[in-house]
Order: C-alpha cells, then sequence, then structure tokens
C-alpha cells in the first residue's frame, strides 16, 4: 500500500526526529527537545511564572512540574517564591545554563538548518506563517470546549432509511469497529483533512424542509461516538421531526440514555453476525460481545420503536450463522437481510454478495424465530 503522509503523522516524526537529534548532540548536557524548548523559554524570560510556562508550549501542568523539577536537580534552573502570590513559583536560569546557553541555540539553528534544507526562502517563509497558524488553531481548541456532532455527508432526501417516514438522512465520521465490508471507508478511517459540514447549514435545511419532511436519520460512522449527539437530537426534535439512529450497539449506556430521554424515536441496530463470528465479521478480533448482547435485550423489551438488520457477505456468513442469529434475535419486532453492495469503497476488496437463492434459504432460516423477518 503507497504510503500516505498526513499533518498529524508528519508532526509526529517531526517531533521524534527532534528528539533523536537532540539527544544525540546535546547528551554531555543530558537534555532532550522538551528541555531543551524549556530552557530557553525560561532563558528569554527571566522570572517567568509556571503557568505562564504551560501556556506557552501548551504543556499540562504535571508535565511543566517533572521538567522543572529535573532542571533544578540538573541545575540549570532555580525556583523562587513570588512575593505577591505566594501560589506562584517564578523561574530563573543558572550561571551553569549560561555557559552553554550559546551552545544550545547553534544546535537549535543546526537542526533548523537540517530541515530547511533544498527550501527556497519564500518556501521557508511560507512554511513558518502557515506552521504558526497551525500552533495557534491548536493551541485554541486546547482552550475550548468542542460542540455539536462532526458532520461529513447529508442526504437531503430519503424514503428508505426512516420505515415510513420521508427524511434525510446525516453522516457523521468516527466508528469504533472496522467491518471488512463497510462501505463507508471514508467515515470509518476518517481522514483528518476531510472538510465536515457545519451542522448550522444543516439545522438551516431542516428548518427550511420542516413542512416537507417527516424526520431525521442520523447514521455514521458511529453516531453514538459523538459528543454532541444528545444536543443534536434535541434541536431537531424541536423542529418537529421524528428521529431515527443507525447504530451497532456497541455502546449500550448511550443507546439506553437517548432513548429514556425522549430523544430517539426508531433505533435500527446492525447485528454483524452470530456472536462466536463478531470477532472476525466486525474487524474487532478481541471484541466483546457483552454491550451488543445488552442493546438487543434492551430493544426487545419495546422501549422504542427498532429494527434489527444484517448485512449478508457470501465470506462471512452460513446457514450455521443465520440458525444462530435467528436464535439470538427470537421474538424480535423486525429484522431484516440486506445483501452486501460493493460501490467500490469498502474496507477490504474481494468481498461478494450472496447468490439470490442463498438469501432466500437464510430469510426462510432466521423466519422460524423471527416470523415477520425480511428482505431489504
Amino acid at each position: 500500500m503507497a504510503e500516505k503522509h498526513t499533518l498529524m503523522l508528519n508532526n509526529s516524526i517531526l517531533y521524534r526526529c527532534s528528539s533523536k537529534f537532540c539527544t544525540k548532540e546535546l547528551e554531555k548536557y543530558d537534555l532532550n527537545v522538551t528541555p531543551l524548548l524549556t530552557l530557553i523559554a525560561i532563558h528569554e524570560n527571566e522570572g517567568i511564572g509556571m503557568q505562564e510556562l504551560a501556556k506557552t508550549g501548551s504543556y499540562d501542568k504535571g508535565t511543566v512540574t517533572k521538567v522543572i523539577q529535573k532542571l533544578e536537580e540538573q541545575g540549570y534552573v532555580r525556583i523562587e517564591e513570588n512575593p505577591e502570590n505566594r501560589r506562584e513559583k517564578k523561574l530563573y536560569t543558572t550561571e551553569k545554563l549560561r555557559l552553554i546557553i550559546g551552545d544550545i541555540y547553534m544546535k537549535r539553528q543546526e537542526w533548523w538548518e537540517k530541515l530547511t534544507r533544498g527550501m527556497s526562502n519564500e518556501e521557508i517563509e511560507t512554511f513558518e506563517r502557515l506552521s504558526e497558524k497551525v500552533a495557534v488553531n491548536a493551541r485554541n481548541y486546547a482552550e475550548e470546549m468542542p460542540s455539536g456532532i462532526r458532520i461529513f455527508g447529508l442526504q437531503k432526501l430519503t424514503l428508505l432509511d426512516f420505515p415510513g417516514t420521508t427524511g434525510a438522512t446525516v453522516f457523521v465520521g468516527g466508528c469504533n469497529l472496522r467491518c471488512p465490508f463497510c462501505h463507508n471507508r471514508d467515515l470509518v478511517f476518517l481522514n483528518e483533512n476531510a472538510v465536515p459540514i457545519p451542522e448550522e447549514d444543516v439545522m438551516d435545511y431542516l428548518e427550511k424542509r420542516k413542512n416537507l419532511l417527516d424526520g431525521v436519520c442520523v447514521s455514521g460512522g458511529e453516531p453514538l461516538l459523538q459528543a454532541g449527539l444528545e444536543d443534536f437530537f434535541r434541536k431537531v426534535k424541536d423542529l418537529g421531526y421524528r428521529t431515527k439512529l443507525d447504530t451497532n450497539g456497541i455502546l449500550h449506556e448511550k443507546l439506553k440514555d437517548l432513548v429514556e430521554k425522549g430523544l430517539v424515536d426508531y433505533v435500527a441496530m446492525d447485528v454483524k453476525n452470530c456472536l462466536a463470528k463478531y470477532g472476525e465479521t466486525s474487524g474487532i478480533p478481541d471484541f466483546s460481545v457483552d454491550s451488543v448482547k445488552k442493546s438487543i435485550a434492551y430493544l426487545k423489551e419495546g422501549h422504542v420503536d427498532y429494527e434489527f438488520r444484517t448485512t449478508v457477505v457470501k465470506e462471512f456468513h452460513t446457514e450455521e450463522d443465520m440458525e444462530e442469529i435467528g436464535k439470538l434475535l427470537e421474538g424480535a419486532k423486525a429484522y431484516y437481510l440486506q445483501k452486501f453492495r460493493d460501490h467500490g469503497s469498502c474496507i477490504r476488496e474481494g468481498l461478494h454478495a450472496p447468490e439470490d437463492e442463498e438469501l432466500d434459504k437464510y430469510l426462510r432460516i432466521v423466519q422460524k424465530y423471527i416470523p415477520n423477518a425480511g428482505l431489504r
């Protein structure tokens, strides 16, 4: 597979290589990247407080405390109380550091030259400018609490996703499974440069269509991973829409919470396979089925309108599996077998749909336990 570099990966490479360079070049001083940057910050801002120092490098309090303790033990830094605020410590460099600070700056400059080798002055200036913007955004994010849900697709009209309802479907990113046959690969392995659709734009669309549409389905990915899902459903309900949740059922407590708060009118839960083959079918070898069993039992109790469904793949499902699934879901209100279709965007290539005769046979098997089971 061709290597694909992304911003997060490149930043990780840059940090690790910087660490290797510092470890080698500053070995005689027993310094690495974070201590080095900390010393430079103190040297250039004598008397800086611990809190301000942490903010400068976006360090957490524990990290700064450990680094400063080590630098004090090495004799590079001294700590003094702030007479105006006894809870705050002020930091100063020592004579020992001042004897080597020139070498530290030279090594930092040498590393910069290695990093920018072969780049023009214009490229270097552009790189510095964009890096600064990215760092500012990262620092601002660390001081904010993200809100809303991350939407990466909107089907503006669907007659299929929400049974008996004319609706729209919202697709969110991220999933806790890696089902080989999943056709939403881009939502499971969400690219870091994927551009989300602003939640406000989706809400504006729903506001304008609330007399034409009846329901909103949230699919994915796995929607229950979204921290802002509850608030989103509240907003949708406030517009008068019925709501549907597509889920794999793993986050049982979150599913139960949304249902009991009256925020979900219909739940469609994917049942990947019989319990014995859940790990293989979900792409998670050591998968625990406890939460799946809890969600199935909860939905069967009738707390909300629901359906179970299984995407049938030739390589993963057999008659014996269908027998076990039928027993697992026995008495369920609704269960559907969905024929796998390869749209060219699956997580794994080379999978196949079952023959129609095979699918009909599977249906007859599960109907012994769920009489109104059907094909979709």
